[in-house]
């Protein structure tokens, strides 16, 4: 196949360029912060423009490729490229496992999260690299697919007689999406512009501070594989110089960090180590065009940028004080690297499960992707062109094995890696050591709106006692012009008493909402919850709103309006053994477990039929699950919701909701006397709360955490110095 390869000279301009854009775009991304924006459009149809040609490409190339060979040809290409992936799978895992050397000692819990409950995320093997139809694979951007059948017709046209002349013809498509590829690539700078400047105008100084430890040390991890032991082993076992190596491909990799798409790069990767091979190697064209088959069909392996992303694993058992075991290892290399030949976004969720780590994690590997893809997909683009270089000479025997060279690299790797886990475990221990503060921000968190003001009793001999009631309560309430609601002392997230002396809460708010609704004043008075089991006295208040479980036995006694939130039932453990926690079975194996469960029957019977060995110790409200006792507790009762509001104030604890099919517990709001009309209008009112949003912001705020610390716009040159915008 013929090569469209521009020339030194135009590879050094277009890096110019591609330089300038990325520092021009910086600059504008900080001048005008989230306001830059407004260049997403041109930054993403950019990217896509790569992504373009890549199918076409992949297809003509492993077709052409293959075809091109005879039967020894092939089986020696398998058997030898096999084995260099081999060898950069055990290094990438290897570097993976330095990952908790780099990491300090520390303080975490974190709100409410869905992936607490969700079902870990199933991997269909079978859709994702056999293509029932090739056309939808290649419509739909299915690459394995899109591979595998590229190998099939490929290898079936190794033995077929007249195969000359469409090799002819894919050579000229080859060579014509080449050509397209160059013009593409020619818009680099601008693209590359419009990239940075989004980034810089977008990236939130509070997401980088939050995953500090981990983007320090993945991103001086993959600097060290991408600039010294990818190339470094290349220029150990080939004739191709490492400065060689960086040099000629610098503008490959600059293009795959600020685009971070490893496929709209796969083009030009393949270009440049074919040349690399053929001016230092020796290789002519035919034997250089191994190329063309090594880099398409490698793309369907997990390269060493996905097995890096193994460490957030290792970051997340850290994190969450759940840390895999050195023994552990061999299960994280073996199922981590099975897992990765499906999509990372799913291969995670299931690492983390597999390990016993809790799965609210994730969020953070979601957030960390907002640098690390970029640095992932240059240990990606790194890990092809290693592989096409190293699987090329393997495949043409011009490998060399220089003891001196070999050893000289071996040194090097030892002493830099030493010093890149050494310098990081320090600078993460000194200078970016941050105290605990999460109990600062739950309790500051004040009313998410202003929905008026109200009057709040203490204690219930505070306040006067209500008047008897001529008709209904809500009669009453009308008369009187004022809704008096009872809550509970230690009802977190839904009731409290923040840093400011305020009561505020999920149901604090909804309690204002529904006495500004009833165009009433708000009466808030704490009550004991002994009233749920004996029945709420009217002269008391009119209704509870404190993140009441509906149960059967509280049923008989007390009037129930409809559910307006389902929490689900889940264990209080410390935070080292919440792994040992996760599944009912598991937890069966452990024996006569002590577990502190709340007054409440429904909650003690559903416990005692999934472990009937366990002791139930009574607790007297949640307060008392972190109260010091001899014998300690091993888990208490609780539900995930409100459980990982009171693990951020002892974050010593963690949240564990063991599978499978969790236990949900409906909440509602509970009416004085047993009163109908008021039942029946707050049960409408709460049906108007669903479909006006209200609950579900709600939720977001006291349960989520969504926005707890209020949100700052994005520093920027035209808002903070100049003042031409707010």
């Amino acid at each position: 196949m013929t090569s469209n390869r521009p020339g030194e000279a135009d590879r050094r301009r277009l890096s110019a360029k591609i330089a300038a854009g990325l520092i021009l775009g910086i600059a504008f991304g900080l001048f005008m912060g989230e306001r830059a924006t407004i260049l997403e459009v041109i930054a993403d149809g950019y990217i896509k423009l790569l992504q373009m040609m890549v199918l076409p490409y992949v297809t003509v190339s492993i077709i052409g490729g293959l075809g091109a060979l005879n039967g020894p040809q092939g089986l020696a290409l398998v058997k030898r490229v096999g084995l260099v992936l081999v060898v950069l799978w055990v290094a990438a895992l290897a570097m993976v496992f330095l990952f908790p050397l780099m990491f300090p000692p520390h303080e975490t819990a974190s709100f409410f999260s869905a992936s607490l409950i969700r079902d870990r995320e199933s991997f269909d093997f079978l859709s994702l690299y056999i293509p029932t139809n090739p056309f939808n694979s290649l419509a739909n951007n299915i690459v394995p697919a899109v591979v595998l059948f590229s190998v099939v017709i490929g290898t079936a046209l190794i033995n077929i007689p007249d195969k000359a002349r469409l090799l002819d013809v894919l050579a000229v498509v080859s060579s014509a999406v080449m050509k397209a590829t160059h013009f593409i690539i020619a818009l680099t700078p601008y693209g590359v512009f419009a990239i940075a400047a989004v980034v810089a105008g977008t990236l939130s100084v509070a997401e980088f501070e939050r995953l500090q430890v981990y983007l320090i040390s993945y991103v001086g991890m993959s600097l060290l594989i991408s600039f010294w032991l990818l190339p470094g082993l290349v220029a150990a076992l080939t004739p191709v110089p490492y400065g060689a190596l960086v040099a000629r491909t610098r503008n490959a990799l600059a293009m795959a960090f600020m685009t971070t798409s490893l496929l709209a790069v796969l083009p030009m990767l393949t270009e440049e180590a074919r040349a690399l091979v053929q001016e230092y190697g020796g290789l002519d064209d035919h034997q250089a065009s191994a190329t063309d088959v090594v880099v398409p069909v490698s793309f369907n392996f997990p390269h060493t940028g996905k097995l890096l992303s193994l460490s957030f694993l290792l970051f997340a058992g850290w994190f969450a004080d759940a840390r895999v075991p050195f023994w552990n290892y061999p299960k994280l290399a073996g199922a981590g690297l099975l897992s990765l030949f499906g999509n990372v976004n799913a291969a995670i969720p299931f690492m983390l499960d597999l390990l016993r780590i809790p799965a609210d994690t994730f969020r953070l590997f979601v957030t960390s992707g907002i640098i690390n893809a970029r640095f992932g997909t240059l240990v990606a683009a790194v890990h092809t062109l290693t592989i096409a270089v190293l699987g090329t000479c393997a495949v043409t025997r011009t490998l060399t094995f220089d003891a001196r060279k070999i050893l000289r690299f071996a040194i090097i790797t030892c002493v830099a890696t030493a010093a890149l886990v050494g310098s990081t475990r320090v600078l993460l221990q000194t200078a970016l050591h941050t105290r605990y503060d999460k109990d600062v921000l739950l309790s500051g968190m004040g009313m998410l709106r202003d929905r008026g003001p109200a009057r709040v009793y203490t204690t219930a001999g505070e306040a006067p006692p209500l008047p008897a009631a001529r008709g209904s309560l809500l009669d009453r309430v009308r008369s009187r012009g004022a809704l008096r609601v009872g809550y509970f002392d230690d009802s977190l997230p839904y009731v409290f008493v923040n840093t400011h002396g305020a009561l505020v809460g999920f149901d604090v708010e909804m309690a204002l909402q529904l006495a500004r609704d009833l165009h009433v004043a708000a009466e808030l008075v704490r009550v004991d919850r002994a009233v749920l089991e004996s029945g709420i006295d009217p002269a008391l208040c009119d209704v509870v709103m404190s993140g009441v479980a509906i149960t059967a036995d509280r049923a008989g006694g007390t009037q129930f309006t409809t559910t307006y939130l389902d929490e689900t039932l889940a264990l209080i453990v410390p935070d080292h053994r919440a792994a040992d926690f996760g599944e009912w079975p598991q937890i069966r194996e452990m024996g006569p477990v002590r577990l502190g469960v709340p007054a409440v029957t429904t909650l003690v019977e559903r416990v005692r039929e999934q472990l009937p060995e366990a002791v139930l110790v009574p607790v007297n409200g949640m307060d008392d699950i972190f109260a010091p006792r001899n014998p300690p507790l091993d888990a208490a009762i609780a539900t995930a919701e409100r459980g990982s509001a009171y693990t951020i104030l002892h974050p010593a604890y963690a949240v564990a909701v063991p599978k499978p099919r969790p236990f949900k517990v409906p909440l509602a709001y509970a009416v004085a006397g047993r009163d109908a009309s008021l039942t029946t209008m707050i049960n409408t009112w709460i049906e108007l709360q669903r479909k006006n949003g209200t609950v579900d912001e709600l939720f977001s705020y006291w349960i989520l955490g969504e926005n707890a610390l209020p949100q700052q716009p994005r520093w920027s040159v035209i808002r903070d110095i100049l003042h031409w915008v707010r």
